[in-house]
């Protein structure tokens, strides 16, 4: 239980954010208007996404390094949880983009290039799977990952940010928080980040510890 308070955390600070996100007061703005509360949903999923793939990298050097079959483990199942986040935050992305941009997926860099991350990651997960053996599926997919990670950083965040964009904080718009975000928005946003990156850690850590289950069975028939 002494290790259990960080989850306990979390869902604490998913309800609050849940509940502030719908109830809550938001700054009446032109455009957006309500949809601005889907700053508190969609936002957070890609600090939890990004959060989840840097702890895939870095366990991809882990591996190159020390080829401990459990630092592989955890880059995995990273990247799994770490997707389950990006989708969401594409498509709550969709949904805010309809209201405001009135088109789902507008020619936007910072929307294509997400996508292209996307498949970037999903092309990692077929890559292991292609692969048969253990050992090699988890070197090659190492070193593949450690190259993806700072192409996703340059698709999703660097070249938004020096080429025309409709999102706030890229191609020389102002971000949000530079005008739209009051005190109130930020007392529940930075919340429910915070609150979405320790259920991602905890989901990632609950396949970890069963792939590592089935790992020690597969070893024990073999």
């Amino acid at each position: 239980m002494k290790h259990a308070w960080w989850k306990l955390l979390g869902i604490l600070l998913l309800l609050y954010s849940i509940i502030m996100g719908i109830l809550g007061p938001v700054p009446a703005l032109p455009i957006v208007h309500e949809t601005i509360r889907n700053v508190y949903f969609h936002v957070p999923m890609w600090f939890a996404m990004f959060t989840l793939y840097s702890i895939s990298v870095i366990y991809s050097i882990k591996y190159l390094s020390t080829s401990n079959p459990q630092d592989d483990l955890v880059a995995v199942e990273s990247v799994n949880v770490g997707i389950v986040f990006c989708i969401f935050g594409l498509l709550s992305g969709m949904l805010w983009a309809n209201f405001t941009w009135g088109d789902p997926w507008p020619n936007d860099p910072k929307l294509n290039g997400s996508a292209i991350a996307t498949l970037m990651y999903l092309a990692y997960l077929v890559l292991r799977n292609a692969l048969e053996e253990e050992q090699k599926r988890a070197k090659i997919s190492a070193v593949y990952n450690v190259f993806a990670f700072p192409i996703m950083i340059v698709l999703m965040y660097i070249l938004p940010k020096t080429t025309d964009s409709l999102h706030p904080g890229a191609g020389g718009n102002s971000g949000f928080g530079q005008f739209d975000l009051d005190g109130s928005m930020k007392a529940v946003l930075y919340p429910a980040s915070l609150g979405w990156i320790l259920i991602g850690i905890w989901l990632m850590t609950l396949r970890y510890r069963i792939r590592r289950l089935e790992y020690k069975h597969y070893a024990a028939v073999e």
